[in-house]
């Protein structure tokens, strides 16, 4: 029956209600992944005034790194080789596609969960589709925001905590031949220090790991085109080829191409799926389009940076060749191919970057657990809680046990959870596309850092709050606004 179900919704339904909305959104914002893309890079520049806040509030780069550590997982190792395996090289192109897309769909989701967050005493914020759907779509629609806050909880605070778990104590254990019990115990000690100490803790982890694993990844990829520098015409050519069907007995065909470059690839970025606005939402941040740009870029990184930079160490390899069936898959078969470019010692890095990934993941996904808990109860502290105990249970237990079945019930989860999120996306893309024109209107009229004024969208029902901009960060924006460029 999980079977069934997976296979409806994530061969069939939500591929193309994903990639309709995402077409949606980009033709109806003009195309806003493309038209801000310069400004990703300027947004999170060391000079942008709000970066420098000293109120406790989390930056735009935290939250960043936070969702980043997120999307970035297993799939960018494990899934891509997957894609080339079962669709060939021309998956990877259409997993292009659809990240291209998908920036648009997370650019919205993003957005809204900055306009619909709440202000905490504590400095911090919280927000997310769950705050959207009920402020955003009415009280009618509580129910909905009830049922999502559920489903997040299942799907990424118990049930992919666990799985998440187990990736990186089966990981060490090829690595390096420490049983997956030891692992599991040590992991579920770091856990609970990092999740004890809060939003601001686990952003601080996430903002040193979160880069080292990214660019420790990347580096290995750019020194592997670098020695293979002449092939990288054909590969480019072999995968546009593939994509079309244009080259002979590669994978099944030009339909297995499009299916597994785009179930891979929303598997890996989770645009539309409705968990990276959770983290979106606590950024402190000038105007909420702020924090959509910036996670369209996150989604960049994921699909169109590090996916890549498995599909090259995979397809200048020499294990997997195009046509041949081939018994490797997998993390195997990108542990393999990274051996044939430098050695043995590649598949202790994959290893370890898998750990890596899975680590960040597993902070990322006790984040959301907790943070749907929020939606049904402000500053519970024994609830709060009594779930990190749970999740640091889960951690202890989830890195011993092969959780197959748990897999297949957090898909089917994860599956209603993004049809949730996407019909709230549908109804609230009018006052998205309205956030987006007050940013756009003062990029127009010369504001190099537009600022947004809450009291104008207050039918809206903005938490007004939440929109309160310190006077010294409003000051050190004005005199940025003033200095000559």
């Amino acid at each position: 029956m999980l079977d069934l179900l997976n296979d409806l919704l994530w061969g069939k339904v939500l591929i193309v209600v994903l990639i309709g909305l995402g077409l949606w959104f980009t033709i109806g914002s003009r195309f806003v992944q493309f038209r801000y893309f310069g400004r990703m890079f300027r947004i999170l520049g060391a000079n942008q005034a709000f970066s420098k806040d000293k109120h406790g509030h989390l930056s735009s780069f935290q939250a960043l790194m936070l969702s980043v550590a997120g999307r970035v997982g297993g799939g960018n190792i494990a899934g891509v080789a997957v894609a080339i395996t079962l669709g060939g090289p021309g998956a990877i192109f259409w997993m292009w596609v659809v990240g291209l897309i998908g920036m648009a769909t997370s650019y919205f989701e993003c957005t809204l969960a900055q306009a619909y967050k709440k202000a905490e005493p504590d400095g911090t914020y919280r927000g997310g589709p769950a705050h959207y759907i009920a402020r955003g779509m009415g009280a009618k629609w509580g129910w909905l925001a009830a049922v999502y806050s559920v489903l997040l909880l299942m799907t990424f605070g118990f049930g992919f905590t666990a799985l998440q778990s187990y990736a990186v104590a089966t990981s060490f254990e090829d690595a390096f031949g420490i049983p997956v019990l030891a692992t599991g115990a040590v992991l579920a000690v770091v856990i609970g220090v990092i999740l004890f100490g809060g939003v601001k803790r686990i952003a601080k982890v996430a903002e040193v790991l979160v880069p080292v694993m990214a660019v420790g990844y990347l580096l290995i990829a750019v020194a592997v085109i670098v020695l293979n520098i002449e092939q990288i015409p054909g590969v480019i050519a072999l995968i546009v080829k593939s994509a079309f069907g244009l080259e002979p007995a590669i994978g099944g065909g030009i339909g297995a191409a499009i299916l597994m470059g785009v179930k891979r690839g929303l598997f890996s970025n989770e645009a539309g799926l409705g968990s990276a606005p959770n983290v979106a939402a606590v950024a402190y941040v000038p105007h909420p389009a702020n924090q959509g740009i910036v996670q369209a870029f996150s989604v960049f990184i994921d699909t169109l940076i590090l996916c890549s930079c498995t599909a090259f160490i995979i397809l200048l390899g020499t294990v997997y060749q195009p046509g041949v069936a081939t018994d490797i898959g997998g993390v195997a078969l990108t542990q393999a191919s990274l051996a044939s470019h430098v050695g043995e010692w590649g598949r202790i890095f994959v290893s370890i970057a898998l750990m890596l990934f899975g680590f960040t993941t597993i902070i990322y996904n006790c984040y959301l657990g907790e943070n749907s808990l929020s939606y049904f109860s402000d500053q519970n502290r024994p609830l709060t809680t009594t779930y990190r105990l749970v999740a640091v249970g889960l951690c202890g237990w989830g890195g011993t046990t092969d959780l197959g079945t748990v897999f297949a019930f957090a898909d089917v989860t994860m599956g209603f959870l993004a049809l949730a999120n996407l019909l709230a996306l549908a109804m609230l893309f009018k006052p998205g596309l309205r956030i987006m024109r007050d940013y756009d209107e003062q990029i127009a009229a010369g504001i190099e850092e537009p600022v947004f004024d809450a009291k104008r969208f207050a039918d809206l029902d903005i938490d007004p709050e939440a929109w309160e901009i310190e006077p010294e960060d409003l000051a050190r924006n004005t005199k940025a606004r003033l200095q000559p460029a």
